[in-house]
Formats: structure tokens, C-alpha cells, sequence
């Protein structure tokens, strides 16, 4: 029989399928470093692109920071101007009453009665003035109390006074009265 070594042949198909495994192990290598390569490098495009995203989102924010701003500024502007037109309305509105509340104090003052000084404070009348007697003091408060432009007249002070040397008065008599305002037609309005 012959002797037929088979030890080289079988050496070298195991060499060459040691060569074809570490080619194939060294392309699947490559491969998948080059598919890592690929992935990383598209997830490091998607992060870009959404930090640009972000950035421009933060950009836009900033803007519309400084418009709300600019808005909140513009309210209160607004509140202003409309606080103050208010107070021209009522003012507006209110001359003709000023002048009412004097028309009314002619024609509630009798003769013998004079007034040195009116004071105003919001809703309430101070008086202070002289008369000729208690009488005329009475009379006053009953045509106060009369008018529709007056409420709640309150007598706070009388005294008698010095009489000037120039008058024939012997005697007169300070006093001092409050009085609240009312405007007839307010409830009306409201």
C-alpha cells in the first residue's frame, strides 16, 4: 500500500482557513468599526442639529423675553393713562358740582350770616363763620339740612364774638359746622 502523507495537506487547509477566518474576522472588523464610525457619526449630526435647534429656540426665547417685557411695560403705560383719564373724567365731571355746592350755599344763607372760611375734605364740609344770633345759626342748618346738595349738618362750635367797632352790631356769634356733600343723581349714574 502506498504511503500517502495527508499531515502537509491537512497543515495547509488548516493554514488557509486560519487566513480565510482572520480575513473574514478582519472585514468583520473594518465592517463594524466602519458601521460604528457611521452610527457615531450620525448620532454626533443628530446632537448638532439639535443643539442648533436649541440654540435657535433659546435665541427665539431671549426675543420673546424682551417683547413680554416690552408688553408688560406698554400695560402699565396703559393703566397709567387710563388711571389719569379717569381722574380728568371725574374731574370733568365733577366742575359743574363745585359750582352747585356754591349756588347752594347763596341761597341757604340767610341775611345776618357770614362765612369766613369753607374747607372741603372728600365728601364733608367744614364752615366757619359769624351770625347775628343763635337764631340765624338755626336758620342755617334747617336750609342746609333743606337742600338736596347737603346732608347731616352738624353744629361742632358757637361762641360769642367781638363785634367791629365800625357795625352796629352789639353781639354776634362765631360757630363752626360740618356738613356732608351729596350729589343727588349719583345713584342714578351708578
Amino acid at each position: 500500500m502506498a504511503r500517502i502523507n495527508l499531515l502537509p495537506w491537512r497543515e495547509q487547509l488548516r493554514e488557509e482557513r486560519k487566513r480565510e477566518f482572520f480575513v473574514l474576522l478582519m472585514g468583520v472588523v473594518i465592517i463594524a468599526a466602519g458601521i460604528v464610525f457611521l452610527v457615531d457619526r450620525n448620532f454626533r449630526g443628530d446632537i448638532r442639529y439639535q443643539q442648533s435647534r436649541n440654540d435657535f429656540l433659546r435665541s427665539q426665547i431671549l426675543v420673546l423675553d424682551a417683547r413680554i417685557v416690552e408688553i408688560n411695560e406698554l400695560k402699565q403705560q396703559k393703566e397709567q393713562i387710563n388711571a389719569r383719564m379717569e381722574v380728568i373724567q371725574d374731574l370733568q365731571g365733577s366742575r359743574p358740582v363745585i359750582v352747585r355746592i356754591f349756588d347752594e350755599m347763596v341761597k341757604a344763607l340767610p341775611t345776618g350770616v357770614y362765612f369766613n372760611s369753607l374747607v372741603r375734605t372728600g365728601d364733608r364740609l367744614e364752615i366757619e363763620g359769624i351770625a347775628e344770633s343763635n337764631n340765624k345759626v338755626s336758620e342755617l342748618m334747617r336750609r342746609l339740612d333743606d337742600s338736596e346738595w347737603f346732608v347731616n349738618p352738624s353744629l361742632q362750635q358757637i361762641s360769642a364774638a367781638s363785634a367791629d367797632a365800625n357795625s352796629d352790631q352789639r353781639s354776634a356769634n362765631a360757630f363752626s359746622l360740618t356738613l356732608g356733600l351729596y350729589q343727588p343723581g349719583r345713584e342714578q349714574e351708578e
